[in-house]
């Protein structure tokens, strides 16, 4: 993932959150909103999750994802990808299916 495609201020975030769509499941909250440009990213592990290095490795698997599939995700949004605790519990395969679920907008 390039630096330009992420989201990086505070203010940007409670934005898309607040006035932004969503989607959510067991295991994701995805808000999201149009924009002119590329997609963007910012991906939320709470600290509830686990350690650092646990919340790194999820935010590494969730930007793979990210970049394997951006052929399938549609162009212009900005996306604020918020993990809930009981990710730990799943594959690669199943983190992957569930958050193209909720990234397929207009499906």
């Amino acid at each position: 993932m390039k630096k330009i495609e992420i989201i990086k201020s505070s203010r940007e975030y409670t934005e898309i959150i607040n006035k932004g769509q969503s989607k959510k499941s067991k295991y994701f909250s995805v808000y999201y909103r149009k924009n002119n440009t590329n997609n963007r990213y910012g991906i939320t592990v709470p600290k509830k999750t686990g350690t650092a290095v646990i919340r790194n490795k999820i935010k590494r698997r969730i930007k793979n994802i990210i970049d394997n599939n951006k052929k399938i995700v549609h162009n212009g949004y900005d996306y604020v990808i918020i993990i809930k605790k009981g990710i730990l519990d799943l594959t690669y395969k199943e983190i992957e299916t569930e958050l193209l679920k909720l990234i397929s907008i207009g499906d």
